[in-house]
Formats: structure tokens, sequence, C-alpha cells
């Protein structure tokens, strides 16, 4: 007899029906996917102060005071969102009583795919 080459798919777990008449609730709203070209293109602006290694350690820290965020510090990693990064990349320091050095990048506000790829660049330095 011919062979089936295919795999059916394992069972998956079922959600569990609420009671009848009650809606079961919506998923979680996914985060937006990373675009990681965009974010890696767009870190270069972020690198003259930050560095290209996140160590706050770029061509303009120098006269920059405070210096620019070291984003390898685990303590400081640990101590911020997602959100407050993401607020932070596009609103500017000044948005969460940080310095008003860190410019905010507004042109980024209807682009979060990009705010993602840079929130995970900048979660990845902290490893």
């Amino acid at each position: 007899p011919p062979h089936d080459h295919t795999t059916p798919a394992a069972p998956g777990p079922r959600p569990t029906p609420g009671p009848p008449g009650v809606p079961t609730p919506p998923a979680a709203a996914a985060a937006p996917a990373a675009d990681m070209a965009a974010a890696k293109a767009r870190f270069a602006t972020c690198a003259a102060c930050h560095g290209m290694t996140g160590a706050g350690d770029g061509a303009a820290a120098v006269a920059l005071v405070p210096k620019p965020r070291s984003f390898g510090e685990k303590e400081w990693q640990a101590s911020v969102t997602d959100e407050h990064l993401a607020k932070v990349i596009v609103e500017g320091g000044p948005a969460v009583n940080l310095s008003p050095l860190m410019a905010a990048n507004a042109d980024l506000a209807d682009k979060p795919e990009v705010v993602a790829g840079l929130v995970q660049m900048i979660r990845e330095f902290g490893k």
C-alpha cells in the first residue's frame, strides 16, 4: 500500500470553554513583530552616544553630562520594562524624568516594529 508521508499535527491544548453564554476572553494583544533590519539601521543614531556595543561610550558621550546609559548594566536592565524603554526611545529622556540630552525619536511613534527591535537590541546588550 502507498505510504502517506504527511504527519498529522499533534493535538495541542484546547481552550477551556467558560460557562454557556459567556464569551471566551480574547487573547492578549501580541507585541509588534520586531523589524530587526530597520532597528539595526536606526541604532546608528543611538550609537553616537550609547556606542556600538551599548556601553555608553559613543563618540558624542565624551561631552555629555550625565553620561549616556550603559545598556549592559544588569541591575538597570532588571529595573526597567520594555514599555519604559519604548517610551524613552520615542518620547526622549524628559518624558520619564531622565536627561533632556536623550533626544526624542518622534518619527518612530508610528513604527512600533522598529521600536520593538530597538528594545530587543537593548535587552541583548544586557545578556
